[in-house]
């Protein structure tokens, strides 16, 4: 396959057919263009020291009690409680939009699986939610590798319908997480702010941590239409033929206002938010999420 980076360009991805050959083509090329593996320890605390035999890893000696004592201690660790993580997905009408490539359901696919491989690699529990207006398939959490197969199934047969409700789905999800966990939501978040910021917020009132990856066509960023168009609502939304020259300062004004308003309601209420461009290389959303679980717990 050569160098596995390559893969985290969504448009050679996209020439490959197995969703799980992508996911873990993705993470194997992210880990690879690290300098070292942020995984070391990752998911156990510290428990004790014990003294050094013959065969243990040589990595693990802590060298500070070495240098009082000059005898040689390893660390030990114990696992710490799993995470317990779901992806929901968008598959409402609006995310089938494609300016060319891949469409935003796609690209969200790929994160989406891409997540699920890493995440279970990492022993956490993972669940998964595709939603519209309301929460269309919902698979329980599981730590099961195998379970790896369900999810990835799930995500190859998505029909994308209806419109996004996302505020509705989180006040859903939230009662149906049976623990504080974290709930990773991937969509083009077309839909009413108003209900959208309220069931992200009701999400962090119960204490749960949520990550947001705003996903839009480079088309919808930057609005390049130059001649006469119609534009066909994907979500029962009328059509409109019009000179897009006059419309482009307007849309371009209201994108920036409402992604405005919604990174800084996230970051007030310390939600990881994270817009993406379906031309943006993959890694983008994995260094996202890595950095947040690799950060301090949230209360």
């Amino acid at each position: 396959m050569g160098d596995p980076r390559q893969y985290l360009d969504p448009k050679i991805l996209s020439r490959l057919e197995s969703l799980d050959l992508k996911a873990r083509l993705i993470v194997e090329g992210f880990i690879s263009g690290l300098h070292k593996s942020p995984f070391h320890g990752f998911s156990v605390e510290f428990a004790q020291h014990r003294e050094y035999a013959p065969g243990d890893d040589l990595r693990r000696i802590d060298w500070k009690v070495y240098a009082r004592s000059d005898r040689h201690y390893i660390k030990e660790y114990e696992e710490e409680t799993n995470l317990v993580a779901y992806v929901l997905l968008d598959v409402s009408e609006s995310m089938r939009y494609a300016s060319g490539g891949l469409s935003k359901l796609e690209y969200g696919s790929y994160i989406a699986a891409s997540l699920i491989y890493l995440m279970l690699n990492q022993r956490d529990s993972v669940g998964l939610a595709l939603f519209d207006e309301n929460v269309r398939r919902l698979i329980a959490d599981s730590s099961n590798p195998g379970h790896r197969a369900e999810l990835i199934d799930a995500l190859e047969n998505i029909r994308p319908a209806g419109r996004t409700e996302l505020g509705q789905v989180l006040h859903h999800m939230v009662g149906q997480v049976r623990r504080r966990g974290m709930l990773i939501v991937i969509s083009d978040l077309l839909t009413n702010a108003e209900r959208l910021l309220a069931g992200l917020k009701h999400a962090r009132h119960r204490r749960h941590e949520v990550i947001v990856f705003h996903v839009l066509d480079e088309a919808e960023l930057t609005f390049p239409f130059e001649q006469l168009t119609l534009f066909r609502g994907m979500e029962g939304y009328p059509q409109l033929f019009a000179e897009p020259r006059s419309l482009r300062e307007q849309y371009l004004r209201e994108l920036e206002g409402f992604v405005t308003r919604v990174r800084d309601e996230c970051v007030a209420h310390r939600i990881d938010y994270q817009q993406l461009s379906t031309s943006a290389p993959l890694d983008v959303a994995l260094s996202s999420y890595l950095a947040t679980r690799m950060g301090t717990t949230r209360t």
